[in-house]
C-alpha cells in the first residue's frame, strides 16, 4: 500500500484524517502561498491546496500527497486568518446575521495522477451582540482560523445553520477525501490494525 503524506500542520485536518482511520505522515508545506486576486474563490482555494501539495510532493515523489486550504468568502471578500484582535472583531461583525460561503480546496498528487477539487458550504450566523463577539474573541479561538471562527469549537454557538458539508467548514471534506484517496490506493486501516 502506498503511504500518504498530509502537507499541512493543521490540527483539525490531522484529527479528521485520524478519526477516519487513515494512516499518514505529516510533512507541512513551507511555501509562501501565492494569492492570485484574479482567480475566483473556487479557483483560488484549489490553487492554494495545489501549491501546498506540490511543495511536499517535490521532495517525496513516491508518496501520495494531500494538500488542502480553506477560505471564507463574505460579500465577495476573501477572509483569511485575522491579523489581530481588531480584525477578528471586524470580521465577526461583518458575518453577524448573514450567510457566507466556506470553500475548502483539496489537491491529491501522486506520480501517476492528480485530483484537485473543492467543496463549498454556506454558513449562516445569528445576529451577534457586541458582548458575544468580545467574549468569543477573548477566548483566543478566532486567531488561527479563516473567517475568525471555528465551527467545531466555541464558534459553534455563532452558527444558526449550514447548507453543505460540516467537515469542509472544519477544514477537510473527509467523506469526499476518503473516496478520492481510495482511487490512489490509500484506504482506511481496520480497527484491528490500529490496536
Amino acid at each position: 500500500m502506498k503511504s500518504l503524506i498530509l502537507a499541512s500542520s493543521s490540527p483539525r485536518r490531522k484529527e479528521l484524517l485520524s478519526m477516519n482511520l487513515l494512516s499518514y505522515e505529516v510533512i507541512p508545506s513551507t511555501i509562501q502561498e501565492v494569492m492570485d486576486p484574479s482567480l475566483s474563490p473556487e479557483e483560488l482555494v484549489c490553487s492554494l491546496a495545489r501549491q501546498k501539495a506540490e511543495d511536499v510532493f517535490r521532495l517525496y515523489p513516491d508518496h501520495v500527497v494531500l494538500g488542502a486550504d480553506t477560505i471564507v468568502v463574505n460579500n465577495g471578500a476573501v477572509l483569511g486568518k485575522p491579523a489581530g484582535r481588531k480584525e477578528a472583531i471586524d470580521v465577526l461583525r461583518s458575518l453577524s446575521g448573514r450567510t457566507h460561503t466556506v470553500f475548502t480546496g483539496v489537491s491529491i498528487l501522486a506520480k501517476e495522477k492528480e485530483r484537485i477539487f473543492f467543496v463549498s458550504t454556506d454558513v449562516t450566523f445569528w445576529e451577534l451582540s457586541e458582548a458575544e463577539i468580545e467574549n468569543y474573541v477573548n477566548s483566543g479561538e478566532p486567531f488561527d482560523k479563516a473567517g475568525s471562527y471555528g465551527i467545531q469549537g466555541l464558534g459553534a454557538r455563532l452558527v444558526q445553520s449550514i447548507a453543505g458539508d460540516f467537515y469542509s467548514v472544519v477544514g477537510l471534506p473527509v467523506s469526499r477525501v476518503v473516496r478520492e484517496l481510495e482511487s490512489f490506493g490509500i484506504s482506511a486501516v481496520s480497527q484491528e490494525d490500529e490496536i
